[in-house]
């Protein structure tokens, strides 16, 4: 059994029982009777451990350990359309986003009736992140089972229910246009939260596996919707400006992953790169539940060509 930080740990009962008993040993002595003595701390003992096991069960948090010992079935309902969604999160190391990510997730989705399965594709190689590369392995990993993907940062969260997760049939559609994130207003951002049909994505040839830790991996897919033809939309009518997202990130910078070297500096586009060169293997794959909510980790290993981009390796 697993508990979280907030819950009481079993020591802490035991600890109370000892000090009742402490107290119980200080009364006997001063005592008239040892039948009285007895039978007041037997009466107290059995009281008190009462008391406290109710004060224990009211005050102590709901049992939910992360994952979950218990299975519950996931909700994909039919009638809810014909489309579902395979939500696509590039992770590593950032545990504490994942504990709070999915269950909100899943209850956001939920109460939109949005079908969907949440994938995070867990980068667990020596080299450094590589956001694009790992939403690849989200896509080839999803299943025949979603038509659409999202391709979603694991430290944001949206705050507007009228934000749409539907199917994108028209174009790729931005739901964390720079007009509503928290951090990035510029007018060719395209990162974040971005919804594209699966079909749209393969038009795309994915996204450039070249970006090893430094970013500008959506800058270089903007130029892919661009030059596939596809037309790009964002929400219309939201009124929540910066507010609309919640941005949960760690302020801690990794600098293995943000300092860029060598040719990397001047690298921005790669036109050939993307879903047919995409080198990788699945170490695990586990279907886990937070706090009620259900997952697919999928821990990945890429793989690197050095001599083509040597800055995944930077230490």
């Amino acid at each position: 059994m697993m508990y979280s930080s907030r819950r009481k740990p079993v020591l802490y009962f035991k600890e109370d029982k000892r000090f009742l008993w402490k107290k119980c040993t200080v009364l006997k002595l001063f005592g008239l009777c040892v039948v009285l003595v007895l039978g007041s701390l037997l009466w107290l003992q059995l009281s008190c451990s009462a008391d406290l096991n109710q004060a224990l069960l009211a005050d102590r948090p709901p049992y939910q350990p992360c994952p979950l010992e218990r299975h519950a079935a996931p909700v994909d309902d039919s009638s809810w359309g014909p489309h579902k969604m395979a939500v696509i999160v590039p992770f590593r190391e950032r545990f504490e986003e994942l504990l709070i990510f999915v269950p909100y997730m899943h209850a956001f989705l939920n109460k939109k009736k949005i079908r969907h399965k949440i994938l995070v594709i867990n980068q667990v190689d020596h080299f450094r992140f590589n956001r694009a590369s790992l939403i690849n392995v989200g896509y080839m990993e999803s299943g025949n089972d979603t038509d659409y993907i999202a391709m979603h940062d694991v430290d944001l969260l949206p705050q507007n229910e009228a934000l749409d997760y539907g199917f994108p049939e028209e174009g790729p559609f931005h739901v964390a246009s720079p007009e509503l994130h928290p951090l990035y207003h510029y007018k060719t951002y395209v990162g974040g939260i971005l919804l594209l049909s699966k079909k749209h994505y393969q038009m795309c040839n994915g996204m450039s596996n070249r970006f090893w830790g430094w970013g500008r991996e959506d800058d270089e897919f903007f130029r892919r919707l661009r030059t596939a033809e596809l037309q790009l939309f964002r929400p219309k009518g939201i009124t929540t400006g910066y507010k609309t997202f919640r941005h949960i990130h760690d302020p801690a910078w990794r600098k293995r992953d943000q300092k860029r070297i060598a040719a990397q500096k001047q690298f921005k586009i790669d036109p050939e790169g993307g879903l047919t060169n995409m080198r990788y293997k699945v170490e695990s794959r586990q279907e886990l539940m937070i706090s009620g909510a259900p997952c697919t980790v999928i821990s990945t290993l890429l793989e690197c060509d050095t001599s083509q981009t040597p800055w995944c390796q930077f230490s």
